[in-house]
């Protein structure tokens, strides 16, 4: 992995650069008892940083609440490194260096500079989140929070008057 020099600063800079959807008509597919939809993005600040965006949910009955949202930057040699992720609430997650444990809530994964430097997959320190509470609203959250254009999105609870 290329990716062991990155700091929490660069990770920070490649969530908030503004980025646009180029395939806003990608179509959903089932793969394996989930929906999927994969979206590509392009940095429209002159960096030429691209990105992949994708919301999964699980088709299968009783399910609803597994579903995950996220966004990975594509570096230059094409490897790719998850930033963030929305997860629903259909499982714990424990951050292994705080030896904390999220039980059954909906969360967020980060990538951080110290989860790598620890040689733990980037994006496993989560935090819990309690502004979605399904996958529209997961992927509402994702693009405003990380600056992404080009796509529709509602969030939960969406006041209509």
């Amino acid at each position: 992995m290329a990716f062991e020099s990155i700091t929490d600063v660069q990770i920070k800079d490649l969530l908030s650069s503004p980025k646009k959807i180029t395939n806003p008509g990608a179509r959903l597919r089932n793969i394996e008892g989930r929906d999927q939809v994969n979206y590509k993005a392009i940095a429209t600040d002159g960096s030429g940083h691209e990105f992949q965006i994708y919301k999964r949910q699980n088709t299968r009955e009783g399910m609803e609440d597994d579903f995950s949202c996220g966004i990975s930057w594509v570096a230059a040699n094409g490897e790719t490194l998850t930033l963030k992720r929305y997860n629903g609430s259909s499982h714990s997650h424990k951050n292994q260096i705080e030896d904390e444990l999220l039980t059954d809530t909906c969360h967020i994964h980060m990538a951080t500079e110290r989860y790598i430097k620890a040689n733990k997959k980037p994006e496993s320190f989560a935090v819990e989140a309690d502004n979605y509470s399904t996958i529209e609203g997961a992927l509402h959250c994702l693009v405003t929070e990380c600056n992404i254009s080009g796509i529709v999105t509602t969030p939960d609870n969406a006041k209509l008057f």
